[in-house]
């Protein structure tokens, strides 16, 4: 009842702007001389005229009011489009809805597109609008603009009649989702990679389309004839079911705030040419959601009093959601307003409960004035908080944030490996609901996090002296880190006997600094105007770690001040605590993992965990040989952007990894719990952990960072030292004679297959401009030292092969294998 009165308000509204909007006065003349000449010829509409109302809409038709009235007539889906609604711009979203094993997941996003329907004598056209490139229309590079950016078509329908009243159109856009549109369908480098053919039309269908007051859903099973189906194989196709959301978007732009690369957020951006620079400039300006003063709060605000905004935001919790834990996602949402209240709002976010099917049957999460936690029934052990923004201003219009099930066995594993040591409500199989609720409201609050704008922090978990992390009163206050959005997930730096310590992050220090800086309104200003107060809020906290953003890198990491999943300001002491915490672990993992009746899956799993974990700290340690510290400065900033990791810092990581994994770790290697859990492999875990961190170290981008950063300071941190360094520890037996056992002669031809792979490698393809996430090092592999290097470590590892003395039989079979392993490589005819 309520959605159908605001539908009545709406035509309402639309009637109005049909006779003020010129582009509606234009199409009403159409429709009229359509009419008119129509009736002084006498003539009947033909085939492809508009045809009477009635004839079209018949009275079995099943209508659907909302942002356009759909009607569904036997297996055809209608459009009745106001005039008002010609020419305004929608959003047009496209998820998977339902996926197959290997084609992603239940609300993945695949595409998204500004449209914009049009009415051209007897047809409508869709277009497809473009944002990436702009100029004001009051300027004379506007008309250019519009030149080299022609909106293309995607799809043109005949109009079918005209309401009685004749203000709004009827189309038939059955096939616009009954058939292959591909900006609407699968992406094209998916269908690349499935080999995908050609649509089946007759295993796809519209399984339905609904009409809400600013969006329409539509819901399509879309099949494929695929030669590379990751799944199902023998079907020799592809089905999935997709979700085309289309969204009003607004009619009075809300103002940007421009991006700083010093503050972490997600963006939208525009190459606009209408800017004095001489240059083609990229401006970029937050997506966050409009937060705005009410008129009557304004003196409050300048006052320093908080006030509600105009509008909120407010979560919804999927009816679908298990009861125990609805509170545990409400509270991750609501801990936000602490942030907000440094930006001048109270109550600015909220979390509701759905209404009932009994209050409201219309109240439907895809509608898109509502943002729902998603509730997914899934294996996929994952949440994530995707939002829809206005590409014209970065204004969010909604987000739903896709909650799924399994996700809690990803943080049982992490809690339990990261805090079982020191923590009794981590040592079980089962955690008790109190527990598990605690660790969802962590989730729940980071996801959240995501949907405000805010990006993953990385450099945030290294503002706290490692030793601070055992202390009780400073975690109470400040958390495991700075800010939620790091992934410092559990304190595995806490030893037994640090009773009181806080064991994870919350809302921190950055997210309110962040809410703040990209939400507090300046009032009266233009968001040019903006610029120095958001640069002053900035420079205010300049050198204070407990501020800094961080990107999170992906393939090779450069900075390592700037990592996942690590804590403190020294990866080596804070990996040190965590091994420590690890080897409490091991010896009880098979009392805290078993219960009478019950397998050993469960001690499986926590088992590689303790693996991953260990493997972690590997990376944590690793990543700052050949590092290089990334802090962001504008010009007026004292000090350099970019500093090469301190020679004595790197010594000390390579000491660590020589000492806790090239070592074996015996400790590791518990034969209890191998003969509960598998019956091979133990050999090979460790093998592959050490050759994954010995791989890490001689990249290419690593060695390249360690020339240069010599090349400019003789008291850097050379290629040539750390290679000395890694061959003496990696084959120590060489020198004093002992044995060198399974695990020592493993990591040995690992060495020795890695530097084969470097006298070989290709340079790199990406160019040295890469992405604030994916960091490519240039290097020109056949004509750098890297090769030069290697073959001079091969040379002096066969000598010293040669000159070695001692061990047992298999030690012997071992180093002349080796020699001759070194003589292919240098001399391979």
């Amino acid at each position: 009842m309520l959605k159908h009165l605001n539908l009545r308000l709406l035509l309402v509204v639309t009637t109005f702007l049909a006779f003020s909007c010129s582009t509606a006065k234009k199409a009403g003349k159409s429709k009229k001389d359509a009419t008119a000449t129509t009736q002084r010829s006498g003539k009947k509409p033909g085939k492809n005229d508009p045809q009477p109302y009635a004839k079209v809409i018949t009275k079995d038709a099943k209508s659907d009011q909302g942002l356009f009235t759909v009607h569904t007539v036997d297996d055809k889906f209608f459009y009745e489009i106001p005039d008002s609604l010609f020419d305004r711009e929608m959003l047009m979203v496209t998820r998977i809805s339902k996926t197959a094993s290997g084609l992603g997941f239940g609300g993945g996003k695949l595409s998204e597109q500004v449209l914009r329907w049009e009415k051209k004598n007897k047809k409508v056209l869709l277009r497809m609008v473009s944002h990436q490139v702009v100029a004001a229309d009051s300027l004379p590079v506007h008309e250019a603009v519009e030149n080299s950016n022609f909106e293309p078509v995607i799809a043109t329908f005949p109009i079918k009649a005209f309401s009685t009243d004749s203000l709004n159109t009827v189309i038939d856009v059955t096939d616009l989702f009954a058939k292959d549109v591909k900006p609407l369908g699968f992406p094209q480098r998916a269908r690349k990679q499935y080999k995908i053919s050609r649509l089946d039309g007759q295993l796809s269908f519209i399984e339905s389309i609904k009409s809400y007051p600013t969006n329409i859903e539509s819901r399509t099973v879309k099949t494929y004839s695929a030669g590379s189906p990751p799944s199902n194989s023998n079907t020799g196709a592809i089905s999935v079911e997709i979700n085309n959301s289309m969204i009003l978007l607004p009619a009075n732009p809300m103002k940007r705030r421009y991006f700083d690369k010093r503050v972490g957020w997600f963006t939208s951006s525009q190459t606009d040419y209408g800017l004095e620079d001489q240059k083609s400039k990229s401006v970029e300006f937050l997506d966050r959601w409009r937060l705005e003063v009410k008129d009557e709060d304004i003196e409050k605000f300048k006052r320093g009093e908080l006030v509600v905004p105009k509008k909120q935001i407010v979560y919804y919790i999927d009816r679908a959601t298990p009861e125990k834990w609805r509170k545990y996602l409400k509270q991750g949402i609501e801990d936000w307003q602490v942030a907000f209240e440094a930006a001048g709002f109270k109550e600015a976010i909220i979390a509701k409960d759905p209404p009932s099917i009994e209050e409201d049957p219309e109240w439907s999460p895809e509608d898109a004035r509502y943002s729902v936690v998603r509730y997914l029934a899934s294996p996929i052990p994952n949440a994530n908080g995707p939002h829809v923004s206005d590409p014209r201003t970065g204004e969010i219009l909604e987000s739903d944030i896709n909650w799924y099930h399994n996700v809690m066995s990803l943080l049982r594993g992490w809690f339990f490996v990261q805090t079982a040591a020191i923590n009794p409500d981590a040592q079980s199989p089962q955690f008790k609901d109190e527990v598990m609720g605690r660790l969802i409201r962590f989730v729940s609050a980071h996801e959240v996090g995501h949907t405000l704008g805010l990006p993953h922090n990385m450099g945030s978990s290294v503002a706290y002296p490692v030793e601070k992390l055992r202390d009780a009163e400073f975690t109470k206050k400040y958390g495991t880190a700075p800010s939620i959005m790091d992934y410092a997930r559990f304190n595995y730096v806490a030893q037994p006997g640090d009773e009181g310590v806080a064991l994870m992050p919350e809302i921190g220090t950055y997210d309110k600094y962040a809410i703040s800086w990209g939400y507090r309104p300046i009032l009266d200003k233009t968001p040019e105007e903006e610029k120095p107060v958001l640069n002053e809020w900035i420079t205010k906290h300049e050198g204070d770690p407990m501020y800094r953003f961080g990107h999170q890198q992906a393939g090779d990491v450069v900075d390592p001040s700037s990592q996942t999943e690590d804590l403190g300001d020294d990866a080596m002491l804070a990996s040190e605590y965590g091994i420590k915490n690890l080897k409490r672990i091991v010896p009880n993992l098979i009392e805290w993992t078993t219960e009478a009746g019950e397998d050993y899956d469960d001690l499986d799993e926590m088992y590689g965990h303790v693996v991953s974990q260990f493997n972690r700290y590997m990376g944590h340690v690793s990543n700052n040989i050949g590092g290089v510290y990334e802090h962001y400065k504008t010009s007026e900033q004292e000090g350099v952007v970019y500093t090469a990791v301190p020679k004595a810092h790197q010594k000390k990581a390579m000491a660590f990894i020589q000492k806790q994994l090239f070592e074996t770790p015996e400790w590791l290697i518990d034969k209890n719990i191998f003969d509960r859990i598998e019956f091979t492999g133990s050999v090979e875990r460790v093998r592959a952990m050490q050759a994954r961190t010995l791989n890490n170290i001689l990249s290419l981008g690593k060695m390249q960072r360690l020339i240069e950063a010599y090349t400019y300071d003789n008291k850097a941190y050379a290629l040539t030292d750390m290679m000395s360094d890694l061959r003496q520890g990696v084959w120590s037996e060489l020198r004093t004679g002992k044995k060198i056992d399974t695990y020592r002669r493993n990591l040995q031809r690992a060495y020795i297959d890695r530097l084969e792979y470097l006298m070989a490698a290709e340079s790199p393809r990406q160019s040295r401009r890469s992405s604030a996430y994916v960091k490519v090092t240039p290097v020109n592999t056949s004509q750098s030292d890297i090769r030069a290097v290697v073959r001079a470590e091969l040379k002096t590892l066969k000598n010293q092969l040669r000159s070695a003395r001692g061990g047992d039989t298999m030690s012997k079979i071992h180093i002349a294998d080796a020699i001759e392993r070194i003589n292919l490589i240098l001399d391979p005819k």
